[in-house]
């Protein structure tokens, strides 16, 4: 006669917490967003927004939503980049959260979005590369507050 034993294991796929990701990507880039209005206008009324087609003419809300919409999906990269580096602390987490931004500014602000705005015939296309000192200015902005929200909601949501 024989017996078997059947075990149950789970494991953690290291996904994060993708509601904070979200939560601080919108927060991040909302506060970025507000830097951009500031300095810089048309780069949230143009530029950003004829990514997608939508300007010109100067579309400042499609802009913001198309920004919002970024910062949700880079916040959800983020918190799944946290997990995988096992960063619960809040200091370690405002360290990413610059980290992010510094590399968000340079892969995607420096040489995608020049190269795409170029490929749709935005009015706005900048030259390539594109490494300009405000443009990280805001990206870090943006990685701090993320860091910071997720941080503080993480173990919330």
């Amino acid at each position: 006669m024989s017996t078997t034993t059947e075990t149950t294991q789970t494991y953690d796929v290291g996904t994060g917490n993708w509601k904070a990701g979200v939560l601080g990507g919108i927060v991040g880039s909302a506060a970025m967003g507000a830097l951009i209005l500031v300095m810089n206008t048309a780069t949230l009324a143009v530029a950003i927004p004829s990514l997608y087609g939508l300007a010109p003419p100067p579309n400042p809300a499609a802009g913001l939503v198309v920004h919002l919409s970024h910062g949700a999906v880079m916040g959800v990269m983020f918190a799944g980049l946290a997990s995988v580096l096992r960063l619960e602390t809040s200091g370690k987490l405002l360290g990413l959260g610059v980290g992010w931004g510094v590399v968000t500014w340079a892969v995607f602000a420096a040489l995608v979005m020049p190269v795409w705005l170029g490929v749709v015939g935005s009015p706005a296309s900048p030259p390539f590369p594109n490494f300009a000192p405000p443009s990280l200015l805001w990206h870090v902005v943006y990685g701090v507050v993320l860091g910071g929200v997720y941080a503080a909601t993480a173990d919330r949501l």
